[in-house]
């Protein structure tokens, strides 16, 4: 203690509360800046189902940027059987694509958050190039050891693509990195 004193008493009291304030705001940073893999599959109208792997990186205050690759289907009855059958199902129209969306926070709980959800991707239907802009919400909750659960209300307006409108819901589960 002896030696300890000394070398304090050389540095001034603006010099001290620096280095107690540097020592408490790193102690403070929490539980933000969290990487996640997302999985998620919904159903969207009119007779679609979507299957999504995404992975988010979470920024200051839950805003988050999402990057993914997303696999659609739109089933049909089958014109001779009159309905649903393994075929109509599978190959009617198929849809893959990757993206990106922002997701800037919108309402913040305990153990929970909501984003709203704003993005673009592109890819194919298997005959031509498709656009997609994205428009929805997400509200996550979150569990234990960084684990998270989500829903997702969107809106998609696709380009080329065989639906002009697609409007959905989805379930979905983040894991962290």
């Amino acid at each position: 203690m002896q030696i300890i004193q000394p070398f304090l008493r050389k540095f001034s009291a603006r010099a001290k509360a620096l280095c107690a304030i540097g020592f408490f705001s790193l102690s403070v940073m929490g539980q933000t800046h969290g990487d996640h893999v997302m999985f998620g599959v919904g159903a969207s109208y009119p007779n679609g189902f979507e299957g999504t792997i995404a992975y988010e990186h979470e920024m200051n205050y839950h805003n988050a940027m999402e990057y993914f690759a997303s696999y659609y289907i739109k089933y049909a009855k089958d014109p001779e059987a009159g309905h649903v059958t393994r075929q109509s199902f599978w190959h009617n129209y198929n849809m893959w694509t990757i993206g990106l969306a922002y997701k800037p926070c919108v309402k913040r709980g305990r153990n929970h958050h909501g984003n709203a959800r704003v993005g673009v991707s592109g890819g194919s239907d298997l005959n031509q190039f498709v656009g997609v802009a994205s428009i929805g919400y997400e509200h996550t909750f979150n569990l234990y050891n960084g684990w998270s659960v989500f829903f997702l209300v969107k809106e998609d307006v696709t380009m080329r693509g065989e639906d002009l409108f697609r409007t959905g819901v989805a379930l979905g589960v983040k894991i962290p990195l």
